[in-house]
Protein backbone atom coordinates (compact mmCIF):
# COMPACT_ATOMS: atom_id res chain seq x y z
CA UNK A 1 0.00 0.00 0.00
CA UNK A 2 1.09 3.64 -0.75
CA UNK A 3 2.64 5.67 1.53
CA UNK A 4 1.09 9.42 1.27
CA UNK A 5 -1.10 10.07 4.76
CA UNK A 6 0.33 12.43 7.64
CA UNK A 7 -0.73 13.67 11.34
CA UNK A 8 -3.65 15.48 9.49
CA UNK A 9 -5.06 12.77 7.42
CA UNK A 10 -5.29 10.55 10.63
CA UNK A 11 -7.06 13.03 12.72
CA UNK A 12 -9.50 13.20 10.09
CA UNK A 13 -10.06 9.70 10.01
CA UNK A 14 -10.29 9.35 13.45
CA UNK A 15 -12.52 12.51 13.87
CA UNK A 16 -14.71 10.64 11.25
CA UNK A 17 -15.08 7.60 12.88
CA UNK A 18 -15.77 9.01 16.33
CA UNK A 19 -18.42 11.13 14.55
CA UNK A 20 -18.91 13.48 17.22
CA UNK A 21 -21.69 15.16 15.82
CA UNK A 22 -23.70 12.05 15.72
CA UNK A 23 -23.06 11.17 19.17
CA UNK A 24 -23.57 14.53 20.75
CA UNK A 25 -26.75 14.71 18.65
CA UNK A 26 -27.62 10.88 19.28
CA UNK A 27 -26.12 10.12 22.76
CA UNK A 28 -26.64 12.82 24.68
CA UNK A 29 -30.55 11.79 25.61
CA UNK A 30 -29.23 8.33 26.27
CA UNK A 31 -26.68 9.11 29.09
CA UNK A 32 -28.81 11.51 30.63
CA UNK A 33 -30.85 8.76 31.14
CA UNK A 34 -28.17 7.47 33.00
CA UNK A 35 -26.26 9.96 34.40
CA UNK A 36 -28.84 12.70 34.75
CA UNK A 37 -27.06 16.05 35.12
CA UNK A 38 -23.72 14.44 35.63
CA UNK A 39 -23.25 13.61 31.93
CA UNK A 40 -20.34 16.09 31.24
CA UNK A 41 -18.74 13.97 34.48
CA UNK A 42 -19.52 10.81 32.87
CA UNK A 43 -17.88 11.90 29.91
CA UNK A 44 -14.32 12.75 31.83
CA UNK A 45 -15.11 9.86 33.70
CA UNK A 46 -14.69 7.46 30.60
CA UNK A 47 -11.91 9.04 29.23
CA UNK A 48 -9.59 8.42 31.90
CA UNK A 49 -9.75 4.00 31.23
CA UNK A 50 -9.67 5.47 27.23
CA UNK A 51 -6.44 7.75 27.13
CA UNK A 52 -4.78 4.81 28.90
CA UNK A 53 -5.82 2.78 26.09
CA UNK A 54 -4.74 5.14 23.62
CA UNK A 55 -1.33 5.25 25.30
CA UNK A 56 -1.04 1.88 24.60
CA UNK A 57 -2.13 1.80 21.09
CA UNK A 58 0.61 4.22 20.40
CA UNK A 59 3.48 2.37 22.40
CA UNK A 60 2.51 -0.89 20.47
CA UNK A 61 2.39 1.33 17.52
CA UNK A 62 5.93 2.55 18.03
CA UNK A 63 7.01 -0.82 18.30
CA UNK A 64 5.08 -2.75 15.74
CA UNK A 65 3.28 -0.45 13.53
CA UNK A 66 0.40 -2.86 11.37
CA UNK A 67 -3.10 -1.94 9.87
CA UNK A 68 -4.11 -5.14 11.52
CA UNK A 69 -3.00 -2.91 15.08
CA UNK A 70 -4.99 -4.78 18.01
CA UNK A 71 -5.56 -7.81 16.68
CA UNK A 72 -1.70 -8.31 15.51
CA UNK A 73 -0.85 -6.86 18.99
CA UNK A 74 -2.80 -9.25 20.75
CA UNK A 75 -2.56 -12.16 19.23
CA UNK A 76 1.43 -11.80 19.85
CA UNK A 77 1.23 -10.79 23.53
CA UNK A 78 -1.14 -12.24 25.14
CA UNK A 79 -2.51 -15.26 22.12
CA UNK A 80 -3.43 -16.41 18.93
CA UNK A 81 -7.08 -17.17 19.81
CA UNK A 82 -7.32 -13.50 22.02
CA UNK A 83 -5.84 -11.96 19.15
CA UNK A 84 -7.88 -13.45 16.68
CA UNK A 85 -11.20 -12.89 18.67
CA UNK A 86 -9.92 -8.99 18.57
CA UNK A 87 -9.60 -8.92 14.98
CA UNK A 88 -12.94 -10.45 14.58
CA UNK A 89 -15.37 -8.71 17.07
CA UNK A 90 -14.09 -5.34 15.77
CA UNK A 91 -15.10 -6.86 11.94
CA UNK A 92 -18.74 -8.22 13.25
CA UNK A 93 -19.22 -5.37 15.31
CA UNK A 94 -18.68 -3.05 12.62
CA UNK A 95 -20.95 -4.07 10.14
CA UNK A 96 -23.65 -4.42 12.31
CA UNK A 97 -22.68 -0.62 12.87
CA UNK A 98 -22.68 -0.27 9.74
CA UNK A 99 -26.04 -1.67 9.07
CA UNK A 100 -27.87 0.56 11.77
CA UNK A 101 -25.93 4.04 11.09
CA UNK A 102 -27.02 3.69 6.79
CA UNK A 103 -30.33 3.76 7.95
CA UNK A 104 -29.91 6.76 10.33
CA UNK A 105 -28.12 8.21 7.68
CA UNK A 106 -31.58 7.61 5.58
CA UNK A 107 -33.64 8.96 7.91
CA UNK A 108 -31.26 11.89 8.94
CA UNK A 109 -30.94 12.66 5.18
CA UNK A 110 -34.99 12.34 4.09
CA UNK A 111 -35.77 14.82 7.23
CA UNK A 112 -33.47 17.13 5.63
CA UNK A 113 -34.92 16.59 2.11
CA UNK A 114 -38.43 17.85 4.07
CA UNK A 115 -37.04 20.73 5.53
CA UNK A 116 -35.81 21.77 2.25
CA UNK A 117 -39.76 21.06 0.50
CA UNK A 118 -39.36 17.89 -0.67
CA UNK A 119 -41.36 14.96 0.01
CA UNK A 120 -41.09 12.96 -2.75
CA UNK A 121 -38.52 11.84 -5.71
CA UNK A 122 -39.79 9.71 -8.65
CA UNK A 123 -43.03 8.79 -6.99
CA UNK A 124 -41.22 7.68 -3.87
CA UNK A 125 -42.61 9.37 -0.88
CA UNK A 126 -39.91 10.49 1.42
CA UNK A 127 -41.43 9.90 4.57
CA UNK A 128 -38.49 9.68 7.80
CA UNK A 129 -41.00 7.40 9.49
CA UNK A 130 -40.47 5.02 6.54
CA UNK A 131 -38.35 1.95 7.71
CA UNK A 132 -38.30 1.47 3.82
CA UNK A 133 -36.96 4.77 2.79
CA UNK A 134 -34.87 5.28 5.14
CA UNK A 135 -33.24 2.10 4.36
CA UNK A 136 -33.28 2.84 0.74
CA UNK A 137 -31.09 6.07 1.07
CA UNK A 138 -28.83 4.30 3.26
CA UNK A 139 -28.08 2.00 0.98
CA UNK A 140 -26.92 4.26 -1.40
CA UNK A 141 -25.31 6.04 1.48
CA UNK A 142 -23.23 2.96 1.81
CA UNK A 143 -22.31 2.65 -1.45
CA UNK A 144 -21.13 6.33 -2.25
CA UNK A 145 -18.86 6.06 1.02
CA UNK A 146 -17.87 2.31 -0.53
CA UNK A 147 -16.74 3.76 -3.90
CA UNK A 148 -14.70 6.84 -2.20
CA UNK A 149 -12.96 4.13 0.19
CA UNK A 150 -12.19 2.35 -2.83
CA UNK A 151 -10.41 4.55 -5.23
CA UNK A 152 -7.94 5.50 -2.00
CA UNK A 153 -7.91 6.51 1.18
CA UNK A 154 -6.09 10.36 0.40
CA UNK A 155 -9.65 10.87 -1.41
CA UNK A 156 -11.82 10.19 1.60
CA UNK A 157 -10.07 11.83 3.80
CA UNK A 158 -10.19 15.17 1.94
CA UNK A 159 -13.41 14.80 2.09
CA UNK A 160 -14.00 13.88 5.55
CA UNK A 161 -12.16 16.99 6.61
CA UNK A 162 -14.54 19.26 4.27
CA UNK A 163 -17.35 17.22 6.21
CA UNK A 164 -15.41 17.66 9.62
CA UNK A 165 -15.23 21.47 9.38
CA UNK A 166 -18.98 22.34 8.33
CA UNK A 167 -20.22 20.17 11.46
CA UNK A 168 -17.80 21.08 13.62
CA UNK A 169 -18.39 24.56 13.24
CA UNK A 170 -22.07 24.07 13.21
CA UNK A 171 -21.80 22.07 16.80
CA UNK A 172 -19.24 24.76 17.96
CA UNK A 173 -21.87 27.79 17.43
CA UNK A 174 -25.05 26.51 18.16
CA UNK A 175 -23.27 25.28 21.51
CA UNK A 176 -21.72 28.55 22.67
CA UNK A 177 -24.84 29.92 21.89
CA UNK A 178 -26.36 27.63 24.02
CA UNK A 179 -24.02 28.56 26.97
CA UNK A 180 -25.06 32.25 26.39
CA UNK A 181 -28.30 32.26 26.53
CA UNK A 182 -29.59 29.28 28.17
CA UNK A 183 -31.96 29.46 31.13
CA UNK A 184 -31.14 26.48 32.88
CA UNK A 185 -28.59 27.48 35.67
CA UNK A 186 -25.13 26.09 35.62
CA UNK A 187 -23.93 23.73 38.69
CA UNK A 188 -20.81 22.25 39.50
CA UNK A 189 -22.49 19.36 40.48
CA UNK A 190 -22.49 18.54 36.75
CA UNK A 191 -18.88 17.74 37.27
CA UNK A 192 -19.18 15.63 40.20
CA UNK A 193 -19.41 11.57 38.90
CA UNK A 194 -20.02 11.03 42.97
CA UNK A 195 -23.77 12.53 42.27
CA UNK A 196 -24.59 10.12 39.87
CA UNK A 197 -27.57 7.98 41.29
CA UNK A 198 -26.17 4.06 41.40
CA UNK A 199 -23.65 1.97 40.37
CA UNK A 200 -25.56 0.22 37.87
CA UNK A 201 -26.21 3.65 36.50
CA UNK A 202 -22.93 4.56 36.40
CA UNK A 203 -21.61 1.16 34.98
CA UNK A 204 -24.22 1.24 31.88
CA UNK A 205 -23.55 5.15 31.37
CA UNK A 206 -19.62 4.12 31.34
CA UNK A 207 -20.21 1.60 28.53
CA UNK A 208 -22.06 3.89 26.45
CA UNK A 209 -20.06 6.56 27.11
CA UNK A 210 -16.85 4.36 25.83
CA UNK A 211 -19.16 3.57 23.02
CA UNK A 212 -19.49 6.98 21.73
CA UNK A 213 -15.89 8.03 22.34
CA UNK A 214 -14.94 4.28 20.29
CA UNK A 215 -13.46 5.33 16.41
CA UNK A 216 -10.57 7.08 17.24
CA UNK A 217 -8.52 4.13 17.18
CA UNK A 218 -9.36 3.78 13.35
CA UNK A 219 -6.20 6.02 12.97
CA UNK A 220 -4.18 3.07 13.66
CA UNK A 221 -5.48 1.50 10.94
CA UNK A 222 -3.62 3.12 8.13
CA UNK A 223 0.08 3.12 10.22
CA UNK A 224 1.22 1.14 6.44
CA UNK A 225 -0.50 3.96 4.72
CA UNK A 226 0.99 7.07 6.68
CA UNK A 227 4.38 8.57 6.08
CA UNK A 228 5.71 7.93 9.73
CA UNK A 229 3.52 5.46 11.71
CA UNK A 230 4.11 7.50 14.60
CA UNK A 231 1.94 9.97 12.69
CA UNK A 232 -1.02 7.43 13.15
CA UNK A 233 -0.42 7.63 16.99
CA UNK A 234 -0.34 11.50 17.19
CA UNK A 235 -3.52 11.58 14.51
CA UNK A 236 -5.72 9.29 16.87
CA UNK A 237 -4.62 11.53 20.21
CA UNK A 238 -5.26 14.77 19.15
CA UNK A 239 -8.62 13.46 18.03
CA UNK A 240 -9.44 11.58 21.03
CA UNK A 241 -8.33 14.72 23.72
CA UNK A 242 -10.20 16.92 20.94
CA UNK A 243 -13.31 14.44 21.43
CA UNK A 244 -13.25 15.03 24.89
CA UNK A 245 -13.27 18.56 24.81
CA UNK A 246 -16.31 18.45 22.07
CA UNK A 247 -18.37 15.98 24.30
CA UNK A 248 -18.09 17.86 27.50
CA UNK A 249 -18.71 21.77 25.86
CA UNK A 250 -21.97 19.95 23.92
CA UNK A 251 -23.09 18.00 27.52
CA UNK A 252 -22.89 21.20 29.45
CA UNK A 253 -24.72 23.50 26.49
CA UNK A 254 -27.32 20.79 25.99
CA UNK A 255 -27.99 20.75 29.72
CA UNK A 256 -28.24 24.96 29.73
CA UNK A 257 -31.18 24.99 27.46
CA UNK A 258 -32.67 21.47 28.41
CA UNK A 259 -33.80 20.06 31.40
CA UNK A 260 -33.60 16.53 32.35
CA UNK A 261 -36.55 14.97 31.10
CA UNK A 262 -36.64 17.19 27.98
CA UNK A 263 -33.09 15.47 27.03
CA UNK A 264 -34.55 11.94 28.11
CA UNK A 265 -37.88 12.88 25.92
CA UNK A 266 -36.41 13.86 22.56
CA UNK A 267 -33.23 11.35 22.82
CA UNK A 268 -32.12 10.78 19.17
CA UNK A 269 -33.22 14.51 18.22
CA UNK A 270 -31.92 16.18 20.70
CA UNK A 271 -29.44 18.48 18.55
CA UNK A 272 -32.45 19.24 16.30
CA UNK A 273 -34.43 20.17 19.03
CA UNK A 274 -31.49 22.23 20.35
CA UNK A 275 -31.70 23.84 16.68
CA UNK A 276 -35.73 24.73 17.04
CA UNK A 277 -35.00 25.70 20.49
CA UNK A 278 -32.69 28.79 19.72
CA UNK A 279 -33.30 29.64 15.97
CA UNK A 280 -35.67 30.21 13.01
CA UNK A 281 -36.08 28.15 10.07
CA UNK A 282 -33.44 28.05 7.62
CA UNK A 283 -30.81 28.42 10.47
CA UNK A 284 -32.97 25.62 12.85
CA UNK A 285 -32.06 23.40 10.02
CA UNK A 286 -27.98 23.57 10.11
CA UNK A 287 -28.02 21.37 13.06
CA UNK A 288 -29.69 18.43 11.17
CA UNK A 289 -27.37 18.97 8.56
CA UNK A 290 -24.19 18.89 10.69
CA UNK A 291 -25.69 15.76 11.76
CA UNK A 292 -26.36 13.99 8.23
CA UNK A 293 -22.72 14.83 7.03
CA UNK A 294 -21.50 12.96 10.41
CA UNK A 295 -23.51 9.83 9.84
CA UNK A 296 -22.04 10.00 6.25
CA UNK A 297 -18.44 10.28 7.51
CA UNK A 298 -19.15 7.69 10.16
CA UNK A 299 -19.74 4.95 7.60
CA UNK A 300 -16.83 6.68 5.41
CA UNK A 301 -14.75 5.91 8.28
CA UNK A 302 -16.44 2.49 9.39
CA UNK A 303 -15.44 0.78 6.52
CA UNK A 304 -11.94 2.07 5.70
CA UNK A 305 -10.43 0.16 9.03
CA UNK A 306 -11.88 -1.66 9.52
CA UNK A 307 -11.31 -3.22 5.43
CA UNK A 308 -7.68 -2.66 6.44
CA UNK A 309 -7.96 -4.68 9.84
CA UNK A 310 -9.33 -7.98 7.66
CA UNK A 311 -6.35 -7.42 5.05
CA UNK A 312 -4.17 -7.62 7.95
CA UNK A 313 -5.94 -11.36 9.20
CA UNK A 314 -5.98 -12.47 5.35
CA UNK A 315 -2.37 -11.90 5.39
CA UNK A 316 -1.80 -14.02 8.26
CA UNK A 317 -4.30 -16.84 6.43
CA UNK A 318 -6.43 -16.39 9.46
CA UNK A 319 -9.50 -15.31 7.23
CA UNK A 320 -9.12 -16.40 3.67
CA UNK A 321 -6.79 -14.27 0.82
CA UNK A 322 -9.70 -12.55 -0.76
CA UNK A 323 -9.49 -9.92 1.63
CA UNK A 324 -5.84 -9.29 0.89
CA UNK A 325 -6.36 -8.08 -2.73
CA UNK A 326 -4.70 -4.65 -2.96
CA UNK A 327 -6.15 -2.22 -5.58
CA UNK A 328 -2.92 -1.80 -8.16
CA UNK A 329 -4.52 2.02 -9.32
CA UNK A 330 -5.08 3.31 -5.61
CA UNK A 331 -3.46 0.74 -3.36
CA UNK A 332 -6.54 -0.12 -1.34
CA UNK A 333 -7.97 -3.07 0.02
CA UNK A 334 -11.10 -3.08 -2.80
CA UNK A 335 -12.12 -6.56 -2.48
CA UNK A 336 -12.12 -6.61 1.15
CA UNK A 337 -14.04 -3.10 1.08
CA UNK A 338 -16.84 -3.99 -1.03
CA UNK A 339 -17.36 -7.28 0.96
CA UNK A 340 -17.54 -5.09 4.17
CA UNK A 341 -20.09 -2.90 2.47
CA UNK A 342 -22.64 -5.70 0.83
CA UNK A 343 -22.77 -7.51 4.14
CA UNK A 344 -23.92 -4.62 5.45
CA UNK A 345 -26.22 -3.69 3.14
CA UNK A 346 -27.70 -7.53 3.63
CA UNK A 347 -28.21 -6.91 7.27
CA UNK A 348 -29.90 -3.72 6.77
CA UNK A 349 -32.32 -5.35 4.13
CA UNK A 350 -32.72 -8.16 5.90
CA UNK A 351 -34.13 -6.15 8.53
CA UNK A 352 -37.10 -4.76 6.51
CA UNK A 353 -38.47 -8.21 5.78
CA UNK A 354 -37.52 -9.57 9.66
CA UNK A 355 -39.17 -6.88 12.38
CA UNK A 356 -37.42 -8.78 15.28
CA UNK A 357 -34.04 -8.15 13.43
CA UNK A 358 -34.81 -4.50 14.06
CA UNK A 359 -35.00 -5.16 17.72
CA UNK A 360 -31.92 -7.43 17.56
CA UNK A 361 -29.76 -4.75 15.32
CA UNK A 362 -31.07 -2.11 17.87
CA UNK A 363 -29.36 -4.34 20.62
CA UNK A 364 -26.49 -5.21 19.02
CA UNK A 365 -25.61 -1.28 18.91
CA UNK A 366 -26.43 -1.10 22.70
CA UNK A 367 -24.40 -3.98 23.22
CA UNK A 368 -20.99 -2.80 21.06
CA UNK A 369 -19.93 -1.03 24.18
CA UNK A 370 -19.20 -4.32 25.79
CA UNK A 371 -17.67 -5.46 22.49
CA UNK A 372 -15.64 -2.51 22.73
CA UNK A 373 -14.43 -2.44 26.55
CA UNK A 374 -13.41 -6.20 25.45
CA UNK A 375 -10.87 -5.51 22.75
CA UNK A 376 -9.26 -2.44 24.02
CA UNK A 377 -8.89 -3.99 27.39
CA UNK A 378 -7.17 -6.79 25.48
CA UNK A 379 -5.05 -4.30 23.66
CA UNK A 380 -4.31 -2.42 26.63
CA UNK A 381 -3.38 -6.28 28.42
CA UNK A 382 -1.47 -6.94 25.74
CA UNK A 383 1.01 -3.41 26.22
CA UNK A 384 1.46 -4.08 29.89
CA UNK A 385 2.64 -7.59 29.02
CA UNK A 386 4.91 -7.17 26.13
CA UNK A 387 6.97 -3.83 27.86
CA UNK A 388 6.65 -5.68 31.22
CA UNK A 389 10.38 -5.01 31.27
CA UNK A 390 10.00 -1.58 31.95
CA UNK A 391 9.22 -2.12 35.41
CA UNK A 392 12.89 -2.06 35.90
CA UNK A 393 13.75 1.24 33.81
CA UNK A 394 11.93 4.03 36.13
CA UNK A 395 9.08 5.17 37.24
CA UNK A 396 8.12 6.71 33.33
CA UNK A 397 8.49 4.36 31.84
CA UNK A 398 6.83 1.74 33.76
CA UNK A 399 4.10 3.88 34.54
CA UNK A 400 3.17 4.44 30.46
CA UNK A 401 4.10 0.80 29.65
CA UNK A 402 2.59 -1.14 32.08
CA UNK A 403 1.05 0.59 34.84
CA UNK A 404 -1.66 2.89 32.81
CA UNK A 405 -2.45 0.16 30.24
CA UNK A 406 -2.66 -2.21 33.25
CA UNK A 407 -5.12 0.36 35.26
CA UNK A 408 -6.81 0.58 31.62
CA UNK A 409 -7.51 -2.79 31.79
CA UNK A 410 -9.05 -3.89 34.40
CA UNK A 411 -11.06 -0.82 34.52
CA UNK A 412 -12.75 -2.05 31.36
CA UNK A 413 -12.59 -5.75 32.32
CA UNK A 414 -14.47 -5.12 36.02
CA UNK A 415 -17.02 -2.83 33.67
CA UNK A 416 -17.96 -5.48 30.95
CA UNK A 417 -18.10 -8.08 33.94
CA UNK A 418 -20.15 -6.20 35.96
CA UNK A 419 -22.52 -5.43 33.65
CA UNK A 420 -23.13 -9.30 32.64
CA UNK A 421 -23.64 -9.68 36.06
CA UNK A 422 -26.27 -7.22 35.78
CA UNK A 423 -27.87 -8.47 32.69
CA UNK A 424 -27.46 -12.19 33.64
CA UNK A 425 -29.59 -11.66 36.41
CA UNK A 426 -32.08 -8.13 35.52
CA UNK A 427 -34.61 -11.07 33.65
CA UNK A 428 -36.11 -14.01 34.56
CA UNK A 429 -36.84 -15.42 31.28
CA UNK A 430 -35.93 -14.66 27.49
CA UNK A 431 -37.45 -12.56 25.45
CA UNK A 432 -36.57 -10.59 21.83
CA UNK A 433 -36.75 -7.36 23.58
CA UNK A 434 -33.75 -4.21 23.36
CA UNK A 435 -34.37 -4.83 27.56
CA UNK A 436 -34.36 -7.73 27.96
CA UNK A 437 -31.06 -8.38 30.13
CA UNK A 438 -30.89 -12.26 28.52
CA UNK A 439 -31.45 -11.05 24.96
CA UNK A 440 -29.14 -8.04 25.40
CA UNK A 441 -25.89 -10.70 26.67
CA UNK A 442 -27.20 -12.67 23.51
CA UNK A 443 -25.54 -10.56 21.06
CA UNK A 444 -22.45 -10.15 22.77
CA UNK A 445 -22.34 -13.80 22.91
CA UNK A 446 -22.85 -15.05 19.47
CA UNK A 447 -20.36 -12.44 17.93
CA UNK A 448 -17.75 -13.93 20.89
CA UNK A 449 -19.01 -17.58 19.94
CA UNK A 450 -18.62 -17.15 16.36
CA UNK A 451 -15.39 -15.95 16.68
CA UNK A 452 -14.31 -19.03 18.36
CA UNK A 453 -15.80 -21.31 15.31
CA UNK A 454 -13.97 -18.91 12.76
CA UNK A 455 -10.63 -19.18 14.90
CA UNK A 456 -11.12 -23.10 14.93
CA UNK A 457 -11.71 -23.03 11.17
CA UNK A 458 -8.73 -20.77 10.81
CA UNK A 459 -6.15 -22.85 13.71
CA UNK A 460 -7.00 -26.34 12.01
CA UNK A 461 -8.65 -26.50 8.38
CA UNK A 462 -6.21 -23.19 7.12
CA UNK A 463 -3.56 -24.17 9.40
CA UNK A 464 -2.53 -21.06 9.98
CA UNK A 465 0.70 -19.96 11.25
CA UNK A 466 -0.61 -17.09 12.87
CA UNK A 467 -1.70 -20.12 15.71
CA UNK A 468 1.41 -21.09 16.02
CA UNK A 469 3.62 -18.15 16.51
CA UNK A 470 0.63 -15.26 17.35
CA UNK A 471 2.91 -12.32 14.99
CA UNK A 472 1.16 -10.90 12.34
CA UNK A 473 2.82 -10.73 8.67
CA UNK A 474 4.51 -7.70 8.01
CA UNK A 475 2.98 -5.65 5.22
CA UNK A 476 5.72 -6.52 2.69
CA UNK A 477 5.81 -9.85 3.01
CA UNK A 478 4.96 -12.10 0.06
CA UNK A 479 1.26 -12.06 -1.03
CA UNK A 480 -1.12 -14.57 -0.31
CA UNK A 481 -2.38 -17.02 -3.25
CA UNK A 482 -5.56 -14.91 -4.40
CA UNK A 483 -7.37 -17.95 -5.55
CA UNK A 484 -8.08 -19.20 -2.41
CA UNK A 485 -11.57 -19.42 -0.89
CA UNK A 486 -12.85 -16.49 1.72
Amino acid sequence: MTRSLGIRDGVAIAASSTAATTSIGIGMGALAAYAGRQTPALLVLAFLPIVGIALSYARLNRSEPNCGNAYTWVGRSVGPWAGFLTGWVILVGTVVFMAYTGAVTGSVTVQFLNKLGLHSVFGLALDPASTTVSTLIGLAALVTVTVTAVTGVRSATRLQWWLLVFEYAVLLVFCTWALTVGTQPFSWAWLNPFAIGSLTSLAQGMVLAVFIYWGWDAAFTVNEETKNPADAARGGLIALVAMLGLFVFAAIAFQRVMSNGELVSNGPQALTFLGARLASEPWASLPLAALMCSAFASLQASVIPTARGALAMGRDQTLGAVWTRVHPQYGSPAVGTVLIMAVAAAVAVLALGIPKLNEMILTAVNSIGLIVSLYYGLTALACAIRFRHSLRDGPGPALRSVVIPALSALALFGLGGYLTYRYATMSDHFEARPDNGWFMLLIPSLIIASGLLAAAWAKWRRRSAYFTTGRGTDADAIALPMDEAV
